[in-house]
Formats: C-alpha cells, structure tokens, sequence
C-alpha cells in the first residue's frame, strides 16, 4: 500500500507540473488518473514513501546545482579538447564500483554520469558501473572510481538510501 500511495503522490506531482494549472477539472482528472495509475502499477514502481521525506528532498534540491556545476565543467572540458587537437583524448572503458545499494539510486548515478559530457554509462552490473570515459586519466581502478562517481555518490546516497 505505501508503495501505491509513494506512486499516486508522485503521478500526482508530475501532473501538476505537466498541467501547471489548479483548475477544478485538471485536479479532477489527474486525481482520478494518478489515483487509477497507483493502484496498477504502485506494487511494481521502485518508489516508496521515504522518497517523500522532506530531508530527502532538501538534499535532491542541493543535488541539482551541484550536478549543473560539474555538468558546465565537463561541457567546457570537452569543448576544449574538441577546439584544441593537442589536448589528448585517451577513451576507455572503466570499471568503477559504487556504494549505492538501491536501484533507483544506482539508476539516478548512472544518469548523472551519461548526462556529464565526456562519460556515458554503459552498463550496471551488481555493484559496478562500466563508464565510457572520454579521457581515461588513470589505470588504477580506486582513483577511477573517485574522479567518476564520489563527485555524485555522497549525495546520491543522502537522497536514495
């Protein structure tokens, strides 16, 4: 049941932006749809009603700045090395491993590293991420690990877990 009421609340809330109207026939409707859609898919959603705490929020909401700052940075970093060819471009595939232990979380950690130009995110298996990295600085893994995914994993975990 919590997680149906997690999934309504969250429909709900992306209806309303959808929408971005309080009209009596736009709540109407989306009330009865999100309510319609909780019940048939809210056992199956990944979302429960912790994602609705506040603190949890708070924390998503010192998220976004932080990921658009790294996101500014890595988009002028691969700018650079496209305008100037003596900049090195060295790609790989690494293996980086997370402490994310929910889906979501690990979800959320991968789309953050594929929307940071100069990394994509090819595959999660378990615990390990395989990335895609522009300009591979470095053969150790545990040093991999921290310039690909500490940058987001502190927060990431203050949000999903």
């Amino acid at each position: 049941m919590q997680k149906r009421l997690a999934a309504f609340v969250l429909l709900f809330g992306f209806w309303l932006l959808l929408t971005w109207s309080v009209e009596a026939g736009f709540l109407v409707v989306g009330l009865l749809l999100c309510a319609f859609l909780g019940l048939v898919i809210g056992e199956r959603s990944p979302y429960n009603m912790s994602l609705l705490n506040p603190v949890r929020w708070f924390w998503f909401l010192l998220y976004v700045p932080y990921f658009f700052y790294y996101c500014v940075k890595a988009n002028l970093d691969v700018a650079y090395r496209v305008l100037h060819p003596d900049v090195p471009i060295r790609p790989g595939i690494v293996k980086v491993r997370t402490e994310l232990t929910t889906e979501l979380g690990k979800t959320f950690l991968a789309n953050s590293i594929t929307l940071t130009p100069g990394t994509l995110t090819v595959d999660i298996v378990g615990q390990d991420l395989y990335v895609h990295w522009i300009n591979v600085q470095t053969a150790d893994p545990d040093e991999q690990t921290r310039i690909v995914v500490k940058r987001f994993e502190g927060l990431l975990k203050r949000i999903f877990e």
